[in-house]
């Protein structure tokens, strides 16, 4: 019993060591509409921002949604971190109305990409760093591009499409109900002009409801090929071979339309970033499994990238 004693006596005397946290974090209100966490290394070598976008949808400052937690822009904000390499993540505006109960049936597209650019501006007008650059997630590279002007040391698209919004959903009722095809293009010409219409079979009306008909007819206005084009900033585009939303063909079509476009397709990494072995099933599981990491080659590619 003496001896356990002894043995408990000095374990207690013995100093605790704890680990330095290696970042600062801190909360930032942009705007009424944007909030979101600027996550700084201590030794942030490399003075440079990184501003991340997020996808499609109610997606907050971490890459999730209501049914999809992967944490997957968290882990890109952290990894930049260890490389020296401060970022600013956000929600979309979106997460904050629903957490506040007040959602805007309103809301365009032209709305995040105001919040987009009042994100840069706020960051330009602190001028603590020697450049910025814009990461843009699915949606978020649309999102990323149109917010991109002289004050952007590069673009960064991850996963983002080629393609107009109401080609990607043209496309999708082509191979699974080819029979809508018709009156969904009847739609979105409706839409194209300005207007709504109630007008459309039921089959149709979780693409066509009425709370986001302005939402839709805005988005498709913007063709990303065609605002890539007008970019002088570099652009890298990452694509994974494993994507089951933007193909390799789409990747392709977007380096080929940059001035200055670097495509870099990584094996086997999926939509949200993370390396699928094996098939559809192991994909689309992932999209809700927080525990995986990111995509190595997607971390050496982001920083070989920014300076």
């Amino acid at each position: 019993m003496k001896l356990f004693i002894s043995i408990l006596t000095l374990l207690f005397a013995l100093p605790v060591f704890t680990q330095e946290p290696t970042t600062i974090q801190t909360e930032i209100e942009i705007s009424p509409f944007v909030d979101g966490s600027l996550l700084e290394p201590k030794d942030a070598s490399k003075n440079i921002l990184a501003i991340i976008i997020g996808d499609y949808g109610p997606t907050d400052r971490n890459g999730n949604q209501n049914f999809q937690k992967n944490n997957n822009l968290k882990k890109i904000a952290y990894s930049l971190a260890a490389n020296g390499i401060s970022s600013f993540r956000y929600d979309k505006r979106i997460v904050k109305q629903i957490l506040k109960g007040r959602v805007n049936a309103r809301l365009t597209f032209d709305d995040y990409i105001k919040d987009a650019k009042d994100v840069v501006n706020y960051f330009v007008k602190k001028d603590n760093y020697a450049s910025i650059y814009i990461i843009g997630h699915g949606q978020g590279s649309l999102i990323g591009m149109l917010a991109t002007d002289e004050n952007i040391a590069g673009l960064i698209s991850l996963g983002g499409s080629a393609k107009s919004i109401d080609q990607v959903i043209l496309e999708q009722i082509e191979q699974t109900a080819p029979g809508l095809k018709p009156d969904a293009e009847r739609v979105f010409s409706v839409l194209k002009s300005g207007k709504t219409t109630t007008d459309f079979p039921q089959a149709l009306s979780n693409i066509f409801s009425l709370d986001t008909q302005d939402f839709m007819g805005n988005w498709m206005q913007y063709h990303p090929v065609e605002i890539i084009k007008t970019l002088n900033s570099p652009v890298l585009i990452i694509n994974g071979t494993k994507d089951l939303q933007v193909s390799l063909a789409e990747a392709q079509e977007l380096q080929d339309a940059a001035k200055q476009g670097t495509l870099k397709n990584i094996t086997n990494m999926n939509h949200v970033l993370f390396i699928i072995e094996g098939g559809d099933l192991e994909n689309s599981k992932s999209y809700n499994e927080s525990f995986r990491p990111l995509a190595p080659e997607l971390i050496e590619t982001l920083t070989a990238f920014i300076k």
